[in-house]
This record gives structure tokens, C-alpha cells and sequence, in this order.
């Protein structure tokens, strides 16, 4: 937001407090004034001069001769322009003067003609867009004659550009700007408003119906009408105050309504009331598929979502976003109707953001409009049409309310103040408040302990007692409270186990290879086509963001996985050939059911990675490539990492390969997958290979196992061998855990070594070998021992089902 000085100084008075001094202040409270700008401040010498003879050039038919009264003498100047009469009033810099871009002025010589200095336009003066014709810049007949330019029309204003929270949409004006530098310097005095209010009482001169507010969504409608007007350039000042402030001056009409909108916050639409297809107005919400071309000249498609204006049953407006095409002002506009509205902050929001219309209107609506302010900014509005345009204005607005935000009382007390400021005194905090506007409410009952406050309509961020603190706070500052602060703490601060598990957990996959990615938790709807999941799986349906940043962002994530493909397609697209190994930690968000109207929901610590070998497998050295085996091997690194032992089993997860997934198991619990992406799923993103992902819940490994140790026995060790055909129905564990069951204490370690498939094994089988270690703490184990122990393992084994080799 930018904020021009001269027009703040017009709405609250500050003294002899300066733009430094103001933009420190804002500064500490939270509002950052991010820089202070004079583009004025270059131009040096330039005054207001008038033209007391205008005549052609002796011998250059495209220049005149212009004598000029500078207030101090006269001077004679050379111009190309053509926009210029006897008697018209101008700025005009003398040899000498200096112009924004650095450029310092002389004589220069037209075919004998000595021009001494020179006629300025606008754009030489570092404004262009304040130029409404090309030509010399004409200055109102009453200027003042040998003035210095930046004392005139705002050229030599202090602009204050400042970055406001979006909780705060009241400081998106100078009136908010002004109310709160008012609560920030307790001497300075709020003014009445610059213009009259135009409460008229006449009847409309045309016939008009009712105002119709059947959307919820318009809080309220005011609808003021001006006749007999005069499209024409706004005044100078108000086209170079739109200009400082980020506006386009168009017309006097166009731009009452921008101005208006910056400097009290109100948003404003003038319609050209001849052009509306019928004489009443409704706000709607919009059909499925319904459409309208808005001021830009392009045809946006709408949802239910969306609020529509419209008259005759035809849409004008998307409601406090932008109008439409056919009913804007124009050059042979003679009666407007000018819409003063208060519409919801998310429905706005919601609109401008899926269309991606970032309008100022749209802009401050979605941070928050003072509902009571609309019927204020159309009397102001109107005001300033007549003054400008010369229009009629004394006629009653027409005007609907819906229900307007309830404005709840806040209760601040001595304790809550002194925990978060260490500082209680009642008596200047209600000061501070009210300086603010944020009144006690007398009816309330009051104490030693505590009062009740009642928020302005501006200010509907004051909600709870913490709001109110902040306030204080934000006027005391923090500085003085750190001398408050304790010195040691009384024991040893702890990281917290969340905090050391994401620890640990990061290191080992840094270790093992890993890049760590941060994505965002939010994600298109449409992850869950990608994914393939189905209806029944609770992560199709995810929580939606009221409020979402876009279109693309508009759903809080089940899974990490989304985050991480989309890095990798990216990282694709731009020509990355090189394997990617990525992992994420963080947090997942899953409905509480099924019921989308259910808001309840669990969140999730988790982590995932994403492996892809690169599109260049060429290498000097041996085959590096990973695999479904290699992953798994991480896997189990990481779980080893907090002392647990994985196991995994044949799974199915929506995304992955058939007969390359697998549950991750601890102690017999799921707490994760592991698999290789589905063929049509890398086809579908484009990626040119095999891409493997695992995901792993992990609060339920946040306190760590401590390792089991016993001292090493003394006795030897005896190996035996044993294979056999399993069915390709079996997996390796449910194997090795056959063995162990049929072993005994006496079986220290298995391990498979050895699988075939292929000549001579039947169809449906692999040939599985496995090593048994058995060893005794007590003594040393002989043949025969051993051999009936081992004889037992072969016939359970065979009992069991499994053809032995």
C-alpha cells in the first residue's frame, strides 16, 4: 500500500511528527514501511508560468514561439506541442533547472530562435501517466504564477510504501492509515472527512426497481445516482495522486472511484445506468457454466462458487471483483449508478483467485471491508462527481442489507496481560485501546481485574483477548520487556522427541544419498487421479482450504508422494538426466470420516522418498542402479536407525506396481509402503523409467528401542544347509520365520543365499537355499545334536508343505 503524505495529513493531523518519524512507529507496530519516496525531490528550479502570447515560428512551420510570465520576469520558449492557447498556465524550467531524470536545462538555438529553458509535460516531469494529452502539461487557470512545482498538485509529495499483514485489510487506505497513526501517537487528532456527504432526498429522475440480495454473500448494496454528467480528465492533483499511489487516471468518473477506494477503503463501481439491461439490480450467486466478459475483454466461466451482479436477469458484474464490458463508463456517459457494497471476504477471495483476476477492488475485499463503509464511500464518491464532473447528485441512494457481522465484545484481564506483556496496568491499556478505537464498554460490568472492549467495524481481527494484548503490545513495544525476561532457565531445555526422531531420521537418509525437498501442504484435487486412488481409500478425500492461495493449492495433502512427483516432473522437464533421490518429512492431514460437511480431522508426522536412476545410465564403473531391493535396504536403514527391525509382506497400494509393493511392518503393525510406481502412472507424468517410493508413518517410532545385548559366547558355531521349493505365494520372511519357529533357542541366525527359478523347478515355484547357524552359550554342540535338530527342521518343514531338496 502506497500512502501519499499530503492526502494522510488531510485525514488525521500528526503535528510535527515527520514521514521518518511515522514510518518508525509503523514499522515497530507491524506494519512495515518497507521504503519512503520523494520523486519530486530531483526536480529543481521548475515553476508555474503563463503564456501571455502564443505565435507561430518565423521560419518553422511545426514549432511556436511561447512568451511566458514566470512571476520574476518573462522568457521566451521554443515548442512542438499543439495542446497549447494564449493564457494557459504551465511549468516551465528556466536554464538552470533540473528535471527527475538528472537532466539540467539551457539555451538552445531554433533557426535563429534562442528558447531559454523549456515547457514541461508530465512524463518530463517523471509522471507520464498524468499527461491526458501528448503535449505540454496545462495546469488549472488559478495556479500560481512564479510558484515552485513541488509545492503544487502533489509533484513534491512523501510517499510512504507500506507492507500490510493480511489480517489487516483496514490499513489498505489512507483513512485506516491515518486511524492508525492516530492510536500510535496519542496526541495527534483525527479529521472530519475532506468532502461532503451527498445524503440526498430527491426521488430518481428515471424509473428503477428494487435492490434483490438473494446470495448471502452481499452483506450490502447501496446504489447512488449522479445525472447530467461531463466525462472529462480528472484535476491535476487528484491525477497526480492517483499516479503516486499505483493508479491509471481514465476519467473523472473512473477515477472519483479509485480514489475513493484508496483513501477510505472502499471499493466503488460506476455503471453507465443507460447500458444495464434492466432497471433493477440482483446479487446472485452464479449458475454452473454461466459466463460473462469482464473490463479486460475476457469471457470468465463461472461455478456457484462465484457471486454475480446482475440487471435484467443479465450478468454486469462479478461481484467485488470486476465489472463487465458492457455497461462501464465511456466517453458519452451521462447518468451513472455508483455501487457501494460489502461483500464476503472469502466468496471474493475465492473468485479472484480461481480466475486469477488480482484487482485492487478483489484485493482488499478478500482482506476485508468494513461492512458499515459502503453507503459513507458512495456519499463521499458522489460528492466528488460534482465537484469534478459538475453532476447531479441530491437523490436517495436505493439500498438492501443482508445480516451484517455481529460485533462481539472482548474481555481482557490483569492476569492474561501481565503472562504475555509482564506489565498490567489497567488503566493506560484502556488508553492505548481506545487511541486504536477499540472502546470499553461501559454497560459491561468493570473491575480491578478486568474490562470489556468492544472492536470497531474496521477492525474485525480483534476477536479475543490475545488480539486485544497484541495491540498493547504492538503500541509499548517489546524492547522494554526483554530487561523483564528471566535469566537461566530453571533446568535444560529439551529438544523434544518429534524433533530428535526428524533428526536422526534426516541424517540417515543424508547419509545414504538422499537430498531432503520442502513441499508445499497443499495440493490440486486432482493428486488423487494421478495417484489412481479409488473412492474408498481415505486419502482421495482430502480437507479443502476455504480460503486457498489458487487453484493449484487448494487441498491439504493425504500423502507426500505428490509433492516429491511433481519436483521430479519438473526436474524432468528442464533436462535433468542425472538419478534423483528425494525424501520429505512432514505433515499429512486426513478427514476424521468420509462426510465431506465433517471438518474434524488427524494430522500425520511422515516421511517419503522418491528414486529415479536418471535418463543417462552411463558409467565407467559397475552397475549402480537402484532397485526395488536397493530401496528396501534404506528402508531398513532407517528404521534401524531408532532400534526397530522392519519387516515386510506383499502389499497393494493404488499407485503401485503389481507384485512390486510391499507393506513396511514393525511389530507387526503397517506403518508404511514400499513400492515401484505403476507403469501407466510413469507414463501418464512422462517419466522416461522405473520410479520406487516408499512412505513411512513415524510417530509410532518416535521413542527409540534400545538395543539388546548379551556377551558373545565362547562356544563354536555349526552350519547346516537346507533348500527347498516355495510356492511364489511365499515371501522370504514368512519363510525365514517357519525356520526359527522350527528351530528352537539352539538356531542363532538364518540367511538366505540362494534362489532359482527356471530349468527344472515347476511352474509357480523358486528353488530357496538358506544357511542355519546353530550355537550353544553353554557348551559346544556335537553332530548328533545337531543333526536331530536340523533332521526336526526338515520334517516340520515338509509337514508344512514344502517340497525339500
Amino acid at each position: 500500500m502506497i500512502v501519499s503524505w499530503q492526502i494522510l495529513q488531510q485525514f488525521v493531523d500528526l503535528f510535527a511528527v515527520t514521514p521518518e518519524e511515522a514510518a518508525e512507529r509503523l514499522t515497530m507496530a507491524g506494519a512495515e514501511v518497507e521504503r519512503i519516496e520523494r520523486p519530486g525531490s530531483k526536480i529543481g528550479g521548475v515553476v508555474a508560468a503563463r503564456i501571455t502570447s502564443l505565435k507561430k515560428h518565423p521560419t518553422r512551420e511545426n514549432l511556436f514561439v511561447a512568451e511566458l510570465d514566470t512571476g520574476t520576469g518573462s522568457a521566451l520558449c521554443v515548442t512542438a506541442a499543439t495542446n497549447l492557447t494564449d493564457g494557459d498556465r504551465v511549468f516551465y524550467g528556466p536554464p538552470g533547472a533540473t528535471l527527475p531524470d538528472g537532466v539540467t536545462l539551457g539555451v538552445r538555438d531554433f533557426d535563429g530562435m534562442s528558447s531559454a529553458g523549456m515547457m514541461l509535460s508530465a512524463a518530463e516531469l517523471g509522471l507520464p501517466e498524468v499527461d491526458i494529452v501528448e503535449g505540454i502539461l496545462v495546469l488549472p487557470e488559478d495556479a500560481p504564477i512564479g510558484a515552485d512545482a513541488r509545492s503544487l498538485y502533489g509533484f513534491g509529495d512523501t510517499l510512504l510504501d507500506v507492507s500490510i499483514t493480511p489480517n489487516r485489510g483496514d490499513l489498505l487506505s489512507v483513512l485506516g492509515m491515518a486511524r492508525e497513526l492516530k492510536g500510535l501517537f496519542p496526541d495527534s487528532v483525527l479529521r472530519p472527512l475532506p468532502w461532503e456527504k451527498s445524503d440526498g432526498e430527491e426521488e430518481w429522475p428515471v424509473e428503477f426497481g428494487k435492490i434483490s440480495l438473494p446470495d448471502p454473500g452481499c452483506l450490502a448494496y447501496h446504489l447512488g445516482l449522479a445525472t447530467n454528467v461531463a466525462i472529462a480528465p480528472s484535476p491535476v492533483e487528484f491525477r497526480v495522486a492517483l499516479t503516486h499511489m499505483g493508479m491509471r487516471p481514465i476519467s473523472n468518473i473512473v477515477d472519483v472511484t479509485n480514489y475513493v477506494m484508496l483513501v477510505l477503503g472502499q471499493p466503488l463501481h460506476a455503471f453507465d445506468l443507460n447500458t444495464l439491461p434492466g432497471r433493477e439490480v440482483t446479487v446472485r450467486s452464479a449458475s454452473d457454466g454461466e459466463s460473462i466478459v469482464t473490463l479486460d475483454g475476457k469471457e470468465r466461466v463461472l461455478t456457484p462458487k462465484d457471486m454475480l451482479i446482475t440487471s435484467g436477469g443479465e450478468p454486469i458484474a462479478l461481484a467485488g471483483v470486476m465489472g463487465g464490458d458492457r455497461t462501464g463508463i465511456g466517453d458519452d456517459t451521462t447518468v451513472v449508478a455508483l455501487e457501494g457494497a460489502a461483500f464476503s471476504a472469502l466468496r471474493v477471495g475465492h473468485t479472484s483467485r480461481r480466475l486469477g483476476i488480482a484487482s485492487e477492488a478483489a484485493f482488499r475485499y478478500s482482506r476485508s471491508v468494513d461492512p458499515t463503509l459502503s453507503a459513507t464511500g458512495v456519499d463521499c464518491a458522489l460528492s466528488l462527481m460534482k465537484a469534478w464532473s459538475g453532476a447531479s447528485i441530491g437523490y436517495r441512494k436505493k439500498s438492501a442489507t443482508n445480516a451484517l457481522p455481529e460485533i462481539r465484545p472482548v474481555t481482557l484481564t490483569k492476569r492474561k496481560l501481565q503472562t504475555y506483556l509482564l506489565w498490567s496496568d489497567m488503566d493506560e491499556s484502556t488508553k492505548i485501546l481506545e487511541g486504536f478505537g477499540i472502546r470499553q464498554d461501559t454497560a459491561a460490568s468493570a473491575s480491578v481485574e478486568s474490562r470489556t472492549f468492544v472492536p470497531p467495524t474496521w477492525r474485525p481481527d480483534v476477536a479475543i483477548e490475545e488480539d486485544l494484548i497484541e495491540e498493547i503490545g504492538r503500541y509499548r513495544g517489546y524492547n522494554d520487556a526483554l530487561d523483564l525476561l528471566p535469566g537461566l532457565l530453571p533446568r535444560r531445555g529439551d529438544l523434544g522427541a518429534p524433533t530428535k526422531l526428524g533428526s536422526a531420521l534426516r541424517d540417515c537418509a543424508l547419509n545414504r544419498g538422499y537430498v531432503e525437498a520442502i513441499t508445499y501442504s497443499f495440493l490440486p484435487e486432482s493428486f488423487v487421479k494421478v495417484l489412481h486412488l479409488p473412492d474408498d481409500d481415505p486419502r482421495a478425500h482430502p480437507l479443502l482450504l476455504a480460503n486457498p492461495i489458487s487453484q493449484d493449492w487448494i487441498a491439504m495433502r493425504t500423502t507426500l508422494l505428490p509433492g516429491l512427483l511433481n519436483g521430479l516432473k519438473e526436474s524432468a522437464a528442464s533436462g535433468w538426466r542425472a538419478p534423483v533421490r528425494l525424501f520429505e518429512i512432514g505433515r499429512v492431514f486426513l478427514r476424521a470420516s468420509e462426510k465431506k460437511e465433517d471438518h474434524g480431522h488427524t494430522e500425520h508426522d511422515t516421511l517419503a522418498a522418491l528414486i529415479f536412476n536418471g535418463t543417462d545410465p552411463r558409467t565407467p564403473w559397475a552397475d549402480t542402479a537402484d532397485d526395488l531391493l536397493s530401496v528396501r535396504a534404506d528402508v531398513e536403514a532407517l528404521l534401524r536407525t531408532r532400534g526397530f527391525e522392519p519387516a515386510f509382506a506383499r502389499g497393494s497400494e493404488p499407485f503401485g506396481h503389481a507384485g512390486q509393493t510391499a507393506d513396511v511392518l514393525v511389530g507387526g503393525e503397517k506403518i508404511g509402503c514400499l513400492a515401484r510406481l505403476k507403469p501407466a502412472i510413469e507414463r501418464e507424468l512422462a517419466f522416461p523409467g522405473p520410479v520406487y517410493v516408499f512412505e513411512l508413518r513415524i510417530s509410532s517410532i518416535e521413542i527409540p528401542q534400545k538395543p539388546l545385548f548379551r556377551p558373545a559366547s565362547s562356544f563354536p558355531a555349526t552350519f547346516r544347509d537346507v533348500s527347498m521349493l516355495v510356492g511364489n505365494e511365499k515371501t522370504q520372511d514368512e519363510v525365514l520365520a517357519e525356520i526359527r519357529a522350527a528351530a528352537g533357542d539352539l538356531l542363532e541366525s538364518v540367511k538366505l543365499f540362494d534362489i532359482y527359478a527356471g530349468r527344472g523347478i515347476p511352474e509357480g515355484y523358486r528353488s530357496m537355499a538358506f544357511s542355519l547357524c546353530y550355537r550353544a552359550f553353554d557348551r559346544t554342540l556335537n553332530d548328533e545334536e545337531i543333526d536331530k535338530i536340523h533332521n526336526s527342521v526338515r520334517d516340520t518343514l515338509t509337514q508344512r508343505g514344502y517340497n525339500m531338496r
